[in-house]
This record gives structure tokens, sequence and C-alpha cells, in this order.
């Protein structure tokens, strides 16, 4: 039996499925480090032939859980971060993260993209020009005043994962280190739970419709394991320095990706090209 019958996909190559496998892998390292490893897996999955965008969305989820949980658990054993503020911000955005995917039904994520955009470019200019920023460790807020704005950035950023996706990882970053003062390790360190909670949270609705490749996804989702496996032990070997360095790479990629989309959805139909 060819590979693509036995995944449900028909016109599916090895060579097309050894492309993806290694996109997964290096998902998970980037996502491990600082997140953002959608960039590499979704536009992966969508150069198969015959799959449909849900399906691509819905597969990256699944690999995209069990790539989370590893790296999840590779920073709890190692960096020790404060699951007090973690689960609380894990849970809301779970929840974010349904409410954006239930919206993405019925509004384009095109109408959201511009402003993604002008965000990012801020971040990645505040994040350049402050180089002691996330050095270390120095809380902007306390007690129930820093559970409040963990859970309002955990809602937020939650609802964008559900609705657009890409670079969520990123975002929990810069929110962690930016608005509630941590620095790039135990950023990166709850980020991945968080991350785990809100792709869950997508994975949720789209198992009902049917959408998730089951073998497929199962197939990604070790490549990404191992990606995640090796990248979470190398952020915390190198620590603050190395992650910074990789999350403005990131950060510039998405930039990148996202001003793509724009001009293609928005830009291009405007000027009748």
């Amino acid at each position: 039996m060819e590979i693509g019958a036995l995944l449900g996909l028909e016109q599916l190559t090895w060579g097309v499925l050894a492309l993806v496998v290694i996109a997964a892998f290096g998902a998970g390292w980037v996502d491990a480090v600082v997140g953002g490893g959608g960039l590499l897996q979704l536009p992966a999955l969508l150069l198969i032939p015959g799959i449909s965008p849900v399906q691509a969305l819905a597969t990256n989820k699944l690999a995209g859980v069990f790539g989370t949980s590893t790296s999840a658990a590779t920073f709890y054993r190692r960096a020790k971060p404060d699951l007090r503020t973690a689960i609380p911000m894990a849970l809301i955005a779970l929840l974010g993260s349904f409410g954006g995917a239930a919206v993405a039904i019925v509004l384009p994520a095109s109408a959201f993209k511009p402003i993604i955009v002008i965000a990012l470019l801020a971040v990645a200019l505040f994040t350049a020009f402050r180089p002691q920023m996330g050095a270390t460790t120095m809380l902007r807020f306390h007690g129930h005043k820093h559970h409040i704005a963990a859970g309002a950035a955990g809602l937020m950023i939650g609802f964008y994962d559900g609705l657009i996706g890409p670079g969520t990882g990123t975002f929990l970053v810069i929110t962690l280190v930016s608005l509630l003062g941590y620095d790039f390790l135990q950023a990166s360190a709850k980020a991945k739970i968080v991350n785990l909670a809100t792709n869950l949270g997508a994975l949720l609705l789209f198992i009902p419709h049917g959408a998730v490749l089951w073998l497929l996804g199962g197939i990604l989702a070790l490549a990404n394991m191992a990606g995640s496996y090796l990248g979470s032990r190398m952020a915390i070997s190198n620590g603050t320095k190395f992650i910074r360095v990789v999350f403005l790479i990131v950060v510039v990629a998405l930039i990148g990706k996202l001003g793509v989309d724009v001009w293609n959805e928005n830009i291009v139909p405007a000027l009748g090209m």
C-alpha cells in the first residue's frame, strides 16, 4: 500500500512526507526555544496535495500538543517555573483559544493580520533596542495584580491562537518578559505550559468536526517531540541570551510571513492586481 493511501491522502509521496517530518522536527525545536514553530510546520503541511486548510490546522495542533508537552515537561524539571502563575494563565488561555477558533469560523483572520504585523514590528524594535530586557526576573506586579495581568494576557493570546495561530509562543514569551517582568528563560518555561493549553483549546474544536488526520499527526508528533526535547535542552543550557537571539530571528520571520499575507489578502485585491 502506498504511503498516501495509508495516511488518507492519496497524492502524498514519501518525498513530501520526509519534508513535512523534517519541518515538524524544526518546528518542535523553534517552539521549545521561543515559540513560533507553526511558521515551519503549517506551511509544510499545506504543501501536501489534497489536504484541506482545516485538516492542516487541526493536524498541526495535534502534533503541537505533543511537542509542547515534551518541552513543558523538560522546562519544568530543569527551570522550575512558578505554576501558581502558569496554570491559571494556561486555563484562561485554553478558553480564549476555543473562543478564537469559534470566531474564526465567522470572521476571517485576514481582518486582524495588519494589526498583528504592526504589533510584532513594535515588539522587534523594542527588544532589539533594550538589550537588558529579559536578562533577569524583575516582576512588575505582585499578588492579585500579577495574576490578573497574567490571566488577561493568557485570554488575549489564547484568543489569537485560536483565531490566527502562528507565533503564539512568541507572543507569550514577549508578554511574560515585557508585561510581567520575567527573564527569557523563565518566560519560555511558562510559555510552554500556556501554549500547551492553547493548542488543546483549538484541538477540542477541531476533533468533533473530524478534521484531524490522526496517523499523519502521530508521525509529526514524534518528530515534533524530538525537536522540542532538543530545543528545550539547548535553551536551558544556553540561557537567556541565546533565547533572546532566537526570539528576534523568529519575530522577524513572523513579520515577513504575516506581511506577505497582508499584501496578498488586502493590498493586491485593492489594487486590482
